[in-house]
């Protein structure tokens, strides 16, 4: 394992190259990365480096917008078949169909969609700004949100506006019910439940804070208390562990895991070094148009 490191580290420095991954990779490939992050934090750093070719652990909308927000770089994706199930239940045709019934909306997607999708979208968001983002518009328009029906509904409930949501979701957030939830605290009575907004509302009513992944790392730094329960991907325990070594997490359910996340390896990260692929890129028609959504997205620093 260790030559594999060393190959990785040789090649990437040789190429001037950048590893990404998301908080929900596999333990090894966080620690390998140069930076790792929730959606909107990678794309920041995919639009800030400087290196000349991004290998990004996660899954095809997370390259593709890295892709978009850094049109020269080279941006590879280790497993071309990582994709987001969520992203894939909305399509471009799909959304100028709405679009058509709601002339006069404002379209906000979240970053979990194609590329076609956010090249439909007035604003893009995450997670962590999802809400400042809509509270940016404004108050009279309408506003469609898509894909995720779950995380629109928190929008909606936190800044009162009457959105059109699509009936979109994360197959792996809603793997956990609110009998798991309870359990696991009914077995660590003083631990504070952190849930991802993915998450379906019966979840979502047990937690103590909802939280994009990377707020999620923040509060448990800052917080006094020893014990969490996380309701989202697996993965991220791996970095809350090491990063706060005499605090404990668990899983709200062993389920929580994103098969897709999952695919990128070692061995798949240096042979996408070693071969350059597999290339992620946008047509320049559908990048430039997309662009001004990830702009707008770039430019909310979320409050929370």
């Amino acid at each position: 394992m260790n030559s594999i490191v060393e190959k990785i580290n040789t090649l990437r420095k040789n190429k001037n190259a950048v590893i990404l991954a998301h908080n929900y990779q596999i333990g090894e490939v966080q620690d390998i990365a140069d930076f790792c992050g929730d959606s909107l934090e990678l794309s920041r750093k995919a639009a800030d480096c400087d290196a000349d070719i991004i290998v990004f652990c996660g899954v095809k909308f997370m390259a593709e917008t890295a892709a978009i927000l850094s049109p020269r770089k080279k941006v590879l994706l280790p497993d071309k078949m990582a994709a987001c199930p969520m992203a894939d239940m909305l399509n471009a045709e799909q959304l100028a169909d709405l679009k058509k019934k709601h002339s006069d909306a404002v379209v906000v997607c979240y970053v979990n969609t194609t590329a076609e999708v956010k090249a439909l979208s007035d604003y893009c968001c995450t997670s962590s700004n999802a809400v400042d983002v809509v509270n940016s518009i404004e108050p009279d328009r309408e506003i469609i949100f898509v894909p995720d029906r779950n995380l629109g509904q928190v929008v909606k409930d936190r800044t009162g506006r009457d959105m059109i949501l699509w009936p979109g979701y994360c197959p792996t957030h809603i793997f956990a019910t609110d009998d798991d939830v309870r359990r696991t605290q009914k077995e660590h009575p003083d631990a504070i439940t952190l849930a991802h907004p993915e998450c379906p509302k019966a979840v979502r009513d047990c937690a103590d804070v909802l939280l994009s992944t990377g707020q999620m790392l923040k509060y448990a730094k800052q917080s006094d208390s020893k014990e969490f329960i996380i309701a989202t991907e697996i993965g991220i325990i791996h970095t809350l562990k090491k990063q706060n070594p005499g605090k404990f997490f668990y899983t709200a359910n062993e389920k929580f895991i994103c098969p897709n996340m999952k695919k990128i390896t070692l061995e798949k990260i240096l042979f996408s070094l070693e071969d350059e692929k597999f290339v992620i890129t946008v047509p320049k028609e559908i990048a430039d148009k997309a662009r001004t959504a990830l702009d707008r997205m770039l430019a909310v620093i979320p409050k929370g």
